[in-house]
């Protein structure tokens, strides 16, 4: 097919605003509208009683302030760790200051993630509640920053799509000429949106949260779905061992996704059986 359209790149500027020495970039804006959208999500989740096992939220919301910080300090250091050692360990290390500069962008989900996931079992721990629970709210309100991390990928120019030759096509400024699929807005549309209502229906017409780990196991396979499918529009990263043909790194990272996925929507339909029989 032919190309008959080649969108510019709108070239919006990354610095929302500035005040003298001091820019506020639509990249950090990005994770603070997630990290808050998802905070006040957790609270509405926690003040609905109908969603959970005998009306009883597992805490109280006093608690949802001490998990954003666990999972704000999570996302910034998982991503940012994630970018150096999982992607782009070559570049960094000759280059060690980079590391601090996260303003410029580079940040690894899969990273944030692990990150999460290890704050997520200390919170736990810290305040004895059930870490698949907590995982479960954490998945149902990660869509907000996913879908808002996506644009600010497409606002960076960074993060873009494979060259095509389909009807239409984006340049992007440092792309080269051809035309490319604006993949962050196809991660943004599935990994966000799509989620979204998906978590959605999970959490309120299935009643995920009265079976731990269920809300959980659903994000997981779908996120490991939805980053599959637009692996194959996003250019991969550069020189990654794991990059190997047709698949790429991030395919290949998304498997362990999908496998705990699938154990935590079995595991927990077995535990929700086993409590029906004991009824």
């Amino acid at each position: 097919m032919i190309t008959l359209a080649a969108l510019s790149f709108p070239n919006i500027d990354p610095v929302a605003f500035s005040a003298g020495p001091l820019s506020i970039k639509w990249y950090g804006l990005s994770y603070m509208a997630g990290l808050i959208l998802g905070w006040l999500y957790v609270r509405h989740l926690l003040s609905a009683p109908h969603l959970w096992k005998d009306k009883k939220a597992p805490f109280g919301l006093e608690r949802v302030d001490d998990l954003l910080l666990y999972i704000t300090l999570a996302v910034i250091l998982g991503g940012r760790l994630g970018q150096v050692l999982l992607y782009e360990p070559g570049y960094y290390f000759a280059n060690p200051v980079e590391i601090l500069k996260t303003w410029r962008g580079g940040m690894s989900f899969h990273g944030a993630l692990i990150g999460s996931a290890i704050a997520i079992l200390l919170f736990a721990r810290q305040f004895k509640v059930s870490a698949r629970t907590v995982m479960d709210l954490c998945c149902a309100a990660v869509p907000f920053g996913l879908l808002f991390g996506r644009v600010a990928n497409f606002i960076n120019s960074e993060h873009w799509g494979r060259a095509t030759d389909a009807a239409v096509g984006m340049v992007f400024p440092n792309g080269g000429p051809e035309p490319r699929h604006p993949s962050q807005l196809y991660e943004a549309a599935l990994e966000g949106l799509v989620m979204l209502i998906i978590m959605r229906v999970v959490t309120h017409h299935m009643l995920g949260l009265k079976r731990p780990g269920f809300t959980a196991g659903v994000w997981l396979v779908w996120y490991a779905v939805a980053r599959t499918i637009c692996e194959f529009f996003r250019e991969p990263e550069p020189i990654h061992a794991l990059n190997i043909e047709p698949f790429t790194a991030g395919q290949l990272y998304s498997i362990p996704m999908l496998l705990l996925g699938l154990y935590f929507i079995a595991t927990a339909r077995r535990e929700d059986a086993k409590e029906h029989l004991q009824t």
